[in-house]
This record gives C-alpha cells, structure tokens and sequence, in this order.
C-alpha cells in the first residue's frame, strides 16, 4: 500500500501509487510510528517544495520523529496547495518568487520566509480548518501558474486555456469557464503575475 504523502492542489493528502516531481514538507512531523498521518496534517506554517534531489542526500520515508516528507505533481500543483519555494535546495527559485511579491507592491519590504509561510500557508490552513472560504473569480483574470477549481476538479489556468489536473498529469486542455473558485493562495498568485514563472509537468505541453 503506498503512504499517504501525495498532495493535491486543494492542499488534501492521499495514498496514492504515483510520485510526482517535487518533494516537500510541512515544517515537521505529523505522522505516527506506523507511518500513518495524524488527524491534523501540518506541523507548522512553514510549507516548503524542494527537489527530489539535493547533494545526494537519502530519506526513509516518515521516518521516526523526522519531517513528513510530501510529494507533488509539479510546483504549480504544490503552490495551489499552500507551499512556497524552499530557501535551500531551491535557493534561486525563493529568491525569483521574494523578488516578484516585492514587485507587486504586496510587501514594501524584502519579506522573511516566516512572512511568507505566515501569508501563504496560513491562508490554507484557514480553508483546511473551516474558519475560511476560497474566492470565487473569473479564470481568465488568473495569471498563468496559477489554479482554480469549478467544484470537484482541479484545472490550471496556463497560456489562455483550463487544464484538467490529475496525479499523473493533466488532460486535454479546455475552454476557460466563465466562473470558477481560486485554489492557489492570494499572494502566490501575485507573485505569479509579476514576473515567477513556476515548474508545470511535462504533460501540458504534451496535452496542448
């Protein structure tokens, strides 16, 4: 039975064969000594995505008393679910995402990556816990990287058209519909609209 690691971009977990192309955490361990997720599935807000491969390190997954690691489809994937870029293993990419959010005026000042987890993750677990609902918005107002859902199915919004998510990949592309409901953290979608452009599988230029 595979773990239940693999992050969907409403920021749920599930146990499911496929791996994906990036790893991440949620600032420690929430899992038990049978590898199994206790009921609450953070430890903090300091959700980050990193590579699966980093100065050849190794891991046992879920480990006793280590972080629970996370995978994910793509990045675009694991910022709709609450996760920013890691400032070690992805150092260029976390300073790219910090610059783009000083760019959009939604901080003054070069933020900390606890403002950005705060703002980032902290929206999320708000919709987790129920204290919040996600916006309603029109796609075509999205920018590119950024995902949205019309009920029960996740699509990414890029280069003008709706593509249907899945843990495998993404379907055929589809005509953006007229309303649709934001998945992808407010300030995440600012920094995408100035100037990140962030990882998306390699199936959506296969399925484009």
């Amino acid at each position: 039975m595979p773990l239940q690691n693999r992050v969907d971009p409403f920021g749920l977990i599930h146990a499911v064969p496929e791996r994906g192309t990036m790893m991440g955490n949620r600032g420690g361990c929430f899992h038990t000594e049978e590898k199994v997720l206790k009921p609450t599935h953070w430890k903090t807000r300091q959700w980050i995505t990193c590579v699966l491969e980093f100065k050849g390190r190794q891991r046992e997954l879920m480990a006793e008393r280590q972080y629970t690691e996370l995978f994910f489809l793509d990045e675009v994937t694991a910022l709709a679910a609450g996760h920013r870029p890691c400032y070690e293993c992805r150092y260029p990419d976390a300073k790219r995402f910090r610059e783009a959010l000083v760019r959009s005026g939604v901080f003054w000042y070069r933020p900390k990556a606890s403002d950005l987890s705060d703002a980032i993750a902290g929206e999320i677990q708000s919709v987790l816990k129920g204290k919040s609902e996600r916006e309603t918005i029109v796609p075509a107002e999205l920018p590119d990287g950024a995902m949205f859902t019309t009920g029960a199915a996740p699509f990414l919004k890029w280069q003008g058209q709706a593509h249907p998510w899945g843990f495998s990949g993404y379907d055929a592309p589809l005509e953006l519909p007229k309303q649709g409901v934001r998945l992808t953290p407010h300030i995440t979608c600012q920094a995408l609209a100035h100037g990140y452009v962030p990882r998306v599988h390699e199936s959506v230029q296969a399925s484009g």
